[in-house]
């Protein structure tokens, strides 16, 4: 806003050297007596001002940007007129003989016509210049709002996908410890308390636009020994983070639906399995990888609702367009998930 006005300041302040120019410009090489300089520079002086701002506070809003530009071009020609009448009946008032004189002395002035074509010129100055600047002050007010309207939709839909990945986290959690009861109630009770201090994370420390990486990582780790908790021994997690800290900073709970689903399509109760996780950082891109063995869901199966990858695939786009590389592809029975963002 501060800056918005300092444009407008300037703009005015460069209009009115432009105008107050003109009029010397125009009676350029002519002897400048105090009569003539009165009439032929203050007494224009004033009706630029009286078409500059009557056109810039009342005229462009109400006819030019309300397009009725007829009315506006027929409204303006009659100002132009009038003051080009009033300044010569003043003139010829006032200075009228003075005037005479120095044209005698001058010798034979312009033809008529083109005097009044020089007059309408520098009469259309003025309204030149107040619509370039109201038509500029609106497209730059215009351009705030379109630009306020698009950061209160992004932040309304990554606030609708930030609440989304909660649910999504506890119900597929829940699901994991609900599993534990019946076999392992110690390790039930455990993995409540486990989660209890993920949640407080989530709900307490990720309402923010972004976290240090090493937050983040500290949230994986705890959520992979829980998970570890409901996994059977055939079943082996490793991961690689980055041990010192790296003053990266990144969107919260970014990598967390895809340990998730590794975690639900990596595992197998019969069979043996290996996840493997790992950031690793360069100046300011993060790479997170994540490879598991491939143990599809059958189709009946709801359980977490699938809208883990969906949820990441949209955050991206709207957290780091241009900025990301994510893929996830299956190779020899392995699924592996490749997200490369740039920070800033």
């Amino acid at each position: 806003m501060y800056k918005n006005k300092n444009i407008t300041l300037f703009s005015h302040i460069l209009v009115w050297l432009v105008l107050f120019s003109m009029p010397y410009l125009l009676s350029y090489g002519q002897e400048q007596d105090l009569n003539r300089i009165i009439a032929h520079f203050w007494v224009p002086i004033t009706f630029y001002a009286i078409i500059f701002y009557v056109n810039y506070f009342i005229l462009i809003d109400k006819y030019l940007f309300s397009n009725k530009t007829v009315q506006f071009v027929l409204i303006n020609v009659l100002i132009i007129a009038l003051s080009i009448t009033f300044k010569e009946t003043i003139e010829d008032f006032l200075f009228g003989e003075s005037l005479k004189r120095s044209a005698k002395m001058e010798g034979v002035g312009p033809p008529i016509k083109m005097f009044i074509y020089i007059q309408m010129l520098s009469y259309m100055a003025p309204l030149l210049f107040s619509i370039a600047i109201k038509t500029t002050k609106r497209w730059v007010q215009t351009e705030a709002a379109r630009k306020e309207a698009a950061n209160f939709k992004l932040k309304s839909e990554l606030q609708h996908l930030h609440y989304q990945l909660q649910p999504h986290f506890f119900f597929n959690s829940l699901n994991n410890i609900y599993a534990l009861v019946d076999i392992s109630p110690d390790q039930a009770k455990t993995s409540i308390h486990s989660l209890s201090k993920l949640m407080r994370y989530m709900l307490y420390e990720t309402n923010v636009e972004l976290i240090s990486l090493s937050k983040e990582i500290d949230f994986m780790k705890k959520y992979i020994d829980l998970m570890k908790l409901r996994v059977s021994d055939k079943t082996i997690v490793n991961y690689h983070f980055p041990s010192e800290e790296t003053g990266i900073k990144v969107a919260p709970l970014l990598f967390i639906s895809l340990i998730e689903n590794a975690f639900k399509h990596g595992v197998s109760a019969s069979k043996p399995s290996t996840i493997e996780i790992s950031i690793s950082t360069q100046e300011k891109t993060v790479l997170f990888t994540i490879e598991n063995d491939d143990f599809p869901k059958k189709s009946d199966d709801k359980s977490g609702s699938g809208i883990g990858l969906v949820n990441i695939e949209k955050r991206l786009a709207l957290l780091y367009p241009n900025k990301n590389s994510f893929k996830t592809f299956v190779k020899d029975n392995r699924f592996v998930a490749q997200l490369e963002i740039e920070t800033n």
